[in-house]
């Protein structure tokens, strides 16, 4: 006859296995799903992105204020080409920023971006901006880099937004590596 504690602890032994697999599954997870969360709703002051402009315009009028920042390790000069721009809610609107790698060599970067206040974010589409993409700029080269945008009329409608003028939409570009180019052969070149 089983001894019906060796079978209860093996039941306790498989729901600790299942558990911990499940926990280190969820880790993985974490950081995806975070970000899906942002994307969807805003948080943090993720912006959205947009595949139309809306049909309809609001009635409210913004200031949104541009902010352009180069972390540590880029040698890139980079600045929106006005420092604010009045819109109103549901048109669509462009602004420039214009990047300059200051270095004898070229360089790469991504940006990463968001808006504050953070509520803002849901309501900040986005139709077309460089961050969607790394860029690469050749020594001393200069490049001009549209976003463009709309705030979703729908933003009238939330009583969080009631006193909230101004928005600040903020990029700050990394450094990425940039990859050697490829010989005849297909492999690497040394870089010297």
């Amino acid at each position: 006859m089983p001894d019906p504690r060796s079978s209860r602890h093996g039941w306790v032994a498989a729901g600790v296995v299942v558990a911990t697999l499940s926990m280190l599954g969820l880790s993985f997870a974490a950081v995806p799903l975070y970000k899906v969360f942002c994307a969807r709703t805003g948080f943090a002051g993720t912006t959205q992105v947009a595949r139309a402009a809306p049909s309809v315009k609001g009635s409210r009028m913004i200031i949104v204020r541009l902010d352009a920042n180069v972390a540590p390790g880029l040698n890139w000069r980079f600045a929106p080409e006005i420092p604010q721009i009045k819109v109103r809610t549901g048109q669509t609107a462009t602004v420039f920023f214009r990047v300059t790698n200051m270095a004898n060599e070229e360089t790469a970067g991504r940006a990463v971006y968001n808006v504050s206040p953070g509520q803002t974010g849901a309501y900040f589409d986005k139709l077309a901006c460089f961050c969607f993409t790394e860029q690469h700029l050749g020594a001393h080269q200069t490049m001009e880099m549209p976003v463009v945008f709309f705030l979703d009329p729908a933003l009238e409608r939330d009583e969080t937004m009631d006193g909230i003028d101004e928005i600040t939409l903020s990029y700050t570009f990394y450094s990425r590596p940039v990859a050697a180019p490829l010989t005849a052969s297909g492999d690497t070149a040394p870089r010297l």
